[in-house]
């Protein structure tokens, strides 16, 4: 495998990307819904934020890093079946879950600054308080940082039925292109010939 994306098919750094960063989305949702109803009397009343804080803030650089790669690194083609309808959508839906994941960083950033603190990543360094002092600053962007999240998940359920309707439906190789396997119609044509 290459670690390039090809005309054909995506490279390792593509496909490790996209993983991480549905992964991480998945866990921060989980995370984020379980802290929210924890007491204050606790064990992780002040661990669960931490994490939370921390691998969100890491979270923006790993999709700088892939919006970055992706610009430099163009992905492959669409699948000659792809009708331009589906690629529309599919466009439409990574550009809102991108941006979407921006809002929801950018809010969580905002809830956890409202008071002047900087948010320590990981213990490592912090991250300074640049905007505070808003009216309802924790309040508003709390509400947004919940309801944009609610958002992604969402768009992140419609895309993965895209890709379960390409692969089961259209037998197509959009989601073994992502999972980094070889393409249907290559192994097919092989078989063919021995």
């Amino acid at each position: 495998m290459h670690l390039k994306n090809t005309g054909n098919s995506y490279g390792l750094v593509s496909i490790l990307l996209h993983w991480l960063v549905a992964l991480t989305v998945i866990g921060l949702a989980i995370l984020g819904l379980w802290m929210v109803d924890l007491s204050y009397y606790s064990p992780y009343y002040r661990s669960a934020p931490f994490w939370h804080k921390s691998i969100g803030l890491t979270l923006l650089a790993v999709l700088v890093a892939r919006l970055l790669w992706r610009w430099i690194n163009p992905r492959p083609a669409h699948l000659p079946n792809h009708k331009r309808w589906e690629t529309s959508v599919a466009g439409v839906v990574h550009g809102l879950l991108y941006l979407m994941l921006f809002v929801i960083i950018i809010s969580g950033y905002l809830i956890s600054t409202a008071k002047g603190q900087g948010i320590s990543v990981f213990g490592w360094f912090e991250v300074p308080a640049l905007v505070t002092g808003l009216s309802n600053q924790a309040d508003r962007a709390g509400a947004v940082h919940y309801w944009v999240a609610i958002g992604v998940l969402g768009l992140a359920a419609l895309h993965a039925l895209g890709a379960f309707k390409h692969h089961f439906i259209d037998r197509d190789d959009t989601l073994r292109r992502m999972l980094g396997m070889r393409a249907r119609h290559l192994t097919d044509s092989k078989e063919k010939q021995a």
